[in-house]
């Protein structure tokens, strides 16, 4: 199978039936058909091919990007343009993906970032309280009982084609702590490249993008130098 087709059959995969505490409820966009439709098309597009990629994990699924398009830091306006994929969804704006795409387009758009990266996050579903996202580090009941569904997760998509020499992290604050942690005990890559959370640049430092834009730059392309790609 090509890249993308390991991820698409990867997410099909995946099962609503996670045993969660009660305040947390699963946010699961993959029943439906167009999402699932759209996800296929864009894995189809970018990734048809057997080339390894560097990873970046975010933390989880949130509700109006990967929540709603299937496809991480993507939303429904990003996705129609630049990434070329026409879509019925309602074009609602997402925060975090006006920054990713901010950066995609410095790096030289998405036809090149995704043929050197892969986003996917740390835990594979996301999450709400009280109808708002929710982090899966949010409180340690949802930390403990979805660990082994990361694990599984992080080892699944690995064999998808990832360097063990590096992976990037989005959140430099406990997304990265608890990643830094698990990758100690479980090895899964030689070194973690944290970077600021798109939705933290955002809402606290908007007026800065170009200097997290900069960022980011700087951060991939030492991941690429320990890659060995650049």
């Amino acid at each position: 199978m090509t890249f993308g087709q390991q991820v698409v059959t990867f997410t099909e995969g995946l099962r609503p039936d996670w045993s969660l505490p009660s305040h947390a409820q699963l946010i699961f966009p993959y029943d439906n058909e167009l999402t699932m439709a759209t996800l296929r098309r864009f894995y189809a597009q970018y990734y048809d091919d057997n080339q390894a990629r560097i990873f970046i994990f975010g933390i989880n699924p949130g509700r109006f990007g990967a929540g709603i398009t299937g496809v991480p830091f993507t939303d429904p306006i990003r996705l129609e343009s630049p990434c070329g994929i026409p879509n019925d969804f309602k074009k609602k704006s997402e925060l975090s993906s006006i920054f990713v795409y901010e950066y995609i387009d410095a790096y030289g758009g998405p036809a090149s970032f995704y043929q050197q990266f892969y986003i996917t996050s740390i835990c594979p579903l996301g999450f709400t309280k009280d109808g708002k996202n929710y982090n899966y580090y949010d409180d340690k009941k949802l930390e403990r009982a979805v660990e082994p569904h990361i694990i599984a997760n992080i080892n699944t998509q690995k064999r998808f084609g990832s360097p063990p020499q590096v992976a990037i992290c989005m959140g430099q604050g406990t997304n990265y702590k608890y990643f830094k942690k698990l990758n100690e005990q479980h090895q899964f890559f030689d070194h973690i490249l944290p970077v600021p959370h798109p939705r933290w640049v955002m809402q606290y430092r908007r007026k800065r993008m170009d200097e997290f834009v900069q960022l980011y730059l700087d951060t991939f392309a030492e991941a690429e130098r320990l890659a060995g790609v650049r």
